[in-house]
């Protein structure tokens, strides 16, 4: 089980591998994050868009958990539009 709530059917193979890679990074605190907004918003992404999240895959879960909580500061390369819109979601669901 990854624990999406969406069915990759449909989906080019693209977002196929990011909706999986999505929810399996390591960490189930950085699955939930990553996870849970790729299946809001991944059918729907441009290829830039897909770009930007593809690069923040990349980064290690710790890292990315640390610039999510604010414990470290979000190198320039990674503060992108579309990290800020998946810390926003994060938070926007947590309350």
């Amino acid at each position: 089980m990854t624990g999406s709530t969406i069915s990759s059917d449909g989906l080019d193979p693209r977002r196929r591998r990011l909706l999986f890679r999505s929810w399996h990074r390591g960490t189930r605190e950085a699955d939930l994050i990553m996870g849970r907004f790729a299946d809001a918003h991944i059918a729907a992404f441009s290829d830039a868009e897909l770009d930007q999240f593809e690069h923040l895959l990349d980064a290690l879960e710790t890292d990315l958990l640390s610039w999510m909580t604010g414990l470290s500061e979000v190198p320039a390369d990674h503060d992108t539009s579309m990290f800020r819109r998946v810390r926003e979601f994060h938070f926007k669901a947590r309350q």
